[in-house]
């Protein structure tokens, strides 16, 4: 194909793409049942949030698939770019790099650094990059995509129970779990050539199956430029900042978090 002629038809997919973007509340909203959802097993009697709130991000559940059994490469061998962002999480000693590019089309990897089983999580509507603890009361617990977003930010279900998380708080929202709370753990995102600089041998994740998503293609281009959300975000907008603006959020246990 002529590099025109794809110019072409990536343009009319991204065209395609926003205008179902922008459908998905209106069809989201017109069947408020969950139990017309997928084949669900969460106990959708149980809830801490109005279940209107819900809507659907397009894919359905694990439409967006999580990575269950993680591949690395040692980072001297990564073939990423310098200024490629990759989230970086050590414990126990054991020190491992998740690039954005991979977990831009998974959102999920379930791993264990340092013998302890976490979930490293990214939402690209958020750019929340956030590691929790999969251990939950002595029980492991991994994670899925539901498919749904809760104010533009990925709802993730444990598969143990099939209760619902939201990403951006590590909260239990939906299900059997309601009101139980997932540890944060302290992560950093920064540029892979500086984590290769201190970390020359440790590991980075690279896709398991390189030919399953276009990684290194960004499906959100000119999102962060954009003047509000898409339209799958309902909630109140501030009146005193950019929408869209990237802020750092500063958490203290039992304290409202400050951006």
């Amino acid at each position: 194909m002529l590099p025109a002629a794809k110019l072409r038809l990536q343009a009319a997919i991204l065209a395609i793409t926003a205008a179902l973007l922008v459908m998905v509340p209106a069809i989201a909203g017109a069947d408020p049942n969950p139990k017309s959802w997928e084949n669900w097993k969460t106990d959708f009697s149980k809830s801490n949030i109005p279940l209107s709130e819900v809507v659907s991000g397009g894919p359905p559940k694990d439409g967006i698939p999580a990575i269950d059994d993680p591949k690395f490469v040692a980072a001297g061998e990564a073939e990423l770019d310098d200024r490629e962002p990759v989230i970086v999480f050590t414990h126990n000693e054991e020190t491992k790099a998740y690039p954005l590019s991979v977990l831009m089309w998974h959102e999920i990897a379930n791993d264990r650094v340092g013998g302890h089983p976490f979930a490293v999580t990214y939402c690209p509507l958020c750019n929340a990059a956030i590691v929790f603890d999969a251990q939950l009361d002595g029980k492991r617990y991994d994670f899925g995509t539901t498919g749904r977003l809760r104010n533009s930010d990925l709802l993730m279900y444990d598969r143990q129970t099939e209760s619902w998380w939201q990403q951006f708080s590590g909260k239990a929202v939906i299900g059997a779990l309601t009101g139980r709370k997932l540890k944060m753990m302290p992560s950093r995102l920064e540029a892979f050539g500086r984590f290769r600089e201190r970390h020359g041998d440790a590991k980075v994740l690279v896709p398991n199956n390189p030919s399953l998503r276009d990684y290194g293609r960004n499906p959100y281009v000119a999102y962060d430029g954009r003047d509000a959300p898409y339209p799958l975000y309902t909630g109140t907008l501030p009146q005193d900042i950019n929408p869209m603006a990237r802020v750092v959020i500063v958490r203290q246990e039992g304290k409202q978090p400050w951006p």
